[in-house]
């Protein structure tokens, strides 16, 4: 299997593992989306499928794929980015240091399959 399926999949499991974790610190305050976590989780179940099903197309290795792997790569770029945002701003949520460390790892594994993606 190529190594931007396994890139792929470790990074989807990490921002699943991010999102359950956003789901605690109640993101949906945090980007003021309405509707508490009835409308956070209407909003993750089409991109957890999206996620799952990018995965079957990154394996196929068709343009779909390349595709997907670019988009949750930078997904997970943005990801860490605009929670490191949030923390130097002074707010109080993803300041365990799990939760640190689950940003650190989607920043790493983003990276590392953007390039993989690309090269």
């Amino acid at each position: 299997m190529d190594v931007t399926v396994w890139l792929y999949l470790i990074n989807a499991s990490l921002l699943i593992c991010h999102e359950i974790d956003s789901a605690y610190w109640k993101e949906w305050e945090l980007f003021n989306i309405p509707g508490g976590i009835e409308g956070f989780l209407f909003i993750h179940m089409p991109l957890m499928f999206l996620a799952l099903f990018g995965a079957i197309e990154v394996y196929k290795q068709g343009f779909f794929g390349y595709i997907f792997s670019l988009v949750l790569g930078g997904v997970g770029i943005f990801a860490f980015l605009i929670h490191m945002l949030f923390i130097l701003k002074g707010k109080k949520e993803f300041k365990t240091p799990a939760s640190i460390g689950l940003l650190l790892m989607i920043f790493f594994f983003s990276l590392l399959q953007v390039f993989y993606t690309i090269f």
